[in-house]
């Protein structure tokens, strides 16, 4: 561990700033024709929308052109952390030399980006008190290792770093589940695809990597549930009352359904397309 202090994690950081990333989502990664993307792209080859400034030319109707998957994927900021500290503010364009590794560097950078998110909000539990000296050092951990240069970053274990971080964010989350009055619902890693869960009492449930594909969960009560990983892909969220849910990410939301009536924690934004797409069977009382 480092003595490195948390502070210098901040959570804009942790949030995409494509104006400061060489378009690296865009060219990094592989699509696979499908639902989500509108043809294939193989890893490492510009998308065909792609700008020369590096902005998307058609972000605005991405989902209307049939690129959900775009609208959907978020990287906690490793694309301007890889562009901007790991190769300098110099591209791969102007130096085409680093496009391979930068290439190679964008996907583990993004996961280390998502496990600081996951530590950083931990560290704001109030019930994880007890665990803050832990959760400080892994913080202050990773944060270094996302400034190492490109061959240490690619050489990581992040599976190895996951299974260090992962009981903490485990413990934190169980203590501030304790606090909830009543039986608390264990659905960690569940099926639950498809599953008709309207109105159903999920507080302070543990969600964790449960897949939630397509599953009406409309009215539902998930305050204070921990939904670290859950597949919300088409699950319909409308009135739901997601208030405290614990490791919710932007990416889980824009892949879900939701509607006005969604409460969300203050910290994530009420995807667009929810206003445009609305719920298919309208809010069901708990």
């Amino acid at each position: 561990m480092t003595g490195r202090e948390p502070a210098v994690v901040r959570r804009e950081d942790l949030r995409a700033d494509c104006s400061a990333c060489f378009g690296l989502c865009c060219v990094a990664l592989p699509f696979a024709r499908s639902a989500d993307f509108a043809r294939d792209k193989p890893a490492g080859r510009a998308c065909g929308h792609l700008r020369d400034d590096f902005g998307c030319g058609i972000h605005a109707r991405l989902r209307d052109e049939g690129y959900r998957g775009c609208t959907v994927f978020d990287c906690f900021g490793a694309g301007q952390k890889v562009s901007q500290v790991t190769f300098g503010g110099t591209d791969w364009r102007r130096s085409p030399e680093s496009a391979s590794a930068m290439f190679a560097v964008f996907p583990v950078m993004r996961q280390l980006h998502e496990l600081l998110a996951y530590a950083a909000e931990a560290l704001e539990l109030p019930a994880a008190r007890p665990l803050h000296r832990e959760l400080c050092r892994a913080l202050a951990r990773i944060e270094e290792l996302t400034r190492g240069d490109a061959d240490s970053v690619v050489r990581l274990d992040v599976n190895a770093l996951r299974g260090e971080v992962n009981p903490l964010l485990l413990r934190a989350s169980e203590l501030t589940r304790a606090r909830v009055p009543g039986r608390r619902k264990d659905h960690r890693g569940a099926d639950l695809m498809g599953a008709r869960l309207s109105g159903t009492n999920l507080r302070g449930a543990s969600l964790r990597g449960a897949l939630l594909v397509g599953a009406d969960l409309r009215g539902a009560d998930l305050r204070d549930a921990d939904l670290i990983g859950a597949d919300l892909r088409d699950a319909d969220l409308s009135g739901a009352d997601l208030t405290g849910a614990l490791f919710l990410t932007q990416a889980q939301l824009n892949a879900a359904r939701g509607d006005t009536a969604t409460t969300l924690p203050p910290s994530l934004e009420r995807p667009a397309h929810w206003a445009r797409e609305g719920s298919a069977g309208g809010v069901v009382g708990a």
